[in-house]
């Protein structure tokens, strides 16, 4: 299972009525997860009956492993907890003979696997999946694994993790906005949470402008003022930003995270604008803006309506197909600071209506 079905109030619906598997895996790429599923996994399996050991994956032998398995409790408890840390090499190392333990495990005993990879094309996975419990602490992806990051199920959690840890209103809108200002490590968003539970009220709610503030410092500010710039068209201002945010040593991949969460909303706007010319009903700009995802005051809609009129209905078209190209070229081909730059100040010449070329670099 996944580690947020693991982690949520469902889980561990079969451990509570029945005993844990003999072999568990706790695997995969963030470490705050790992961490919350291991100290989930400890509180379910230990207790004062139970004899835990711990043993460095990659210091050890299988004979080290063998003896532990086999060895009954020196305090006379009804059960061993055997944790391999930092196992992937052991587990390259001893793949078979773990296969030959998973189909006949010892009695009384829990072996925890805990690992950065967990290959699905194995033999071992998945005679631990038919046996034992796997524990994907992964963040969840679209369809199959490697595929997409599964942004509305971490967000959802989030927002779980947020009231449940921190106390924190956390909606949809607002854990998309601190994933994109914060993310993609879940350690570091929890760190950004607990920050915010120092600012909320007593209610637990915060906003987006706490979240701006409190998060992104003055470095969040000045990413705002290049966004607001990019919007206007005023491409001398934005590269005056970018350059200042860039010799401070922000990355081009954050940035282009915010610039996705301000620039995509102006392109669902646009398609809402054509879908209702479409079907002949009058246009309400402001009211597909709102719907677009900006915040219901007169003051933000006033000011993003004026921005959606400054990129036009044509670039406004083209936001999410721009927007996708960039993302490609930051994760391939344009993954070096050098060229990431390059991905981000074409983009604000794209958007640009008040081009000043002094400021154009050759």
């Amino acid at each position: 299972m996944h580690a947020f079905e693991f982690l949520g109030d469902k889980q561990p619906t079969d451990m509570k009525s029945s005993p844990v598997p003999p072999v568990c895996v706790v695997y995969g790429a963030d470490a705050f997860l790992r961490q919350l599923a291991l100290a989930r996994l400890r509180g379910t399996l230990t207790s004062d009956d139970v004899d835990l050991v711990r043993l460095e994956g990659g210091q050890i032998a299988w004979r080290d492993l063998s003896d532990e398995l086999s060895s009954r409790s020196l305090f006379g408890g009804d059960q061993r907890v055997i944790m391999v840390l930092d196992a992937d090499s052991f587990v390259t190392q001893n793949r078979s003979r773990l296969e030959d333990y998973v189909a006949a495990p010892a009695k009384g005993t829990t072996l925890v696997l805990i690992t950065d990879s967990w290959p699905a094309t194995t033999r071992l996975y998945k005679a631990v999946a038919a046996t034992g419990l796997p524990i994907d602490c992964g963040l969840p992806t679209r369809g199959t694994r490697g595929g997409a990051v599964d942004t509305t199920a971490v967000v959802q959690w989030l927002g779980h993790w947020a009231k449940d840890r921190h106390g924190l209103k956390l909606d949809r809108t607002l854990g998309n906005y601190l994933w994109e200002l914060a993310g993609p490590q879940l350690g570091r968003l929890d760190q950004e949470l607990a920050k915010l539970a120092l600012f909320a009220d007593e209610k637990g709610t915060i906003s987006q402008q706490l979240i701006t503030d409190v998060v992104g410092g003055w470095r969040t500010k000045s990413t705002w003022e290049l966004l607001d710039a990019v919007q206007a068209g005023n491409a001398a201002e934005a590269l005056q930003q970018l350059e200042r945010l860039l010799i401070a040593g922000e990355n081009p991949q954050a940035l282009f995270g915010a610039f996705s969460w301000s620039l995509r909303r102006f392109a669902a706007a646009t398609r809402l604008v054509q879908l209702a010319e479409r079907q002949g009903e009058r246009v309400d700009l402001r009211e597909s803006l709102r719907q677009a995802g900006f915040r219901n005051f007169p003051s933000e809609l006033e000011k993003a309506e004026r921005q959606l009129r400054a990129i036009g209905r044509e670039r406004g078209a083209q936001l999410n197909q721009w927007l996708l190209d960039a993302d490609l070229k930051l994760k391939g081909s344009h993954a070096a600071p050098a060229r990431a730059r390059q991905v981000l100040e074409s983009l604000i010449l794209r958007l640009a209506t008040q081009l000043r070329p002094a400021v154009v670099r050759s």
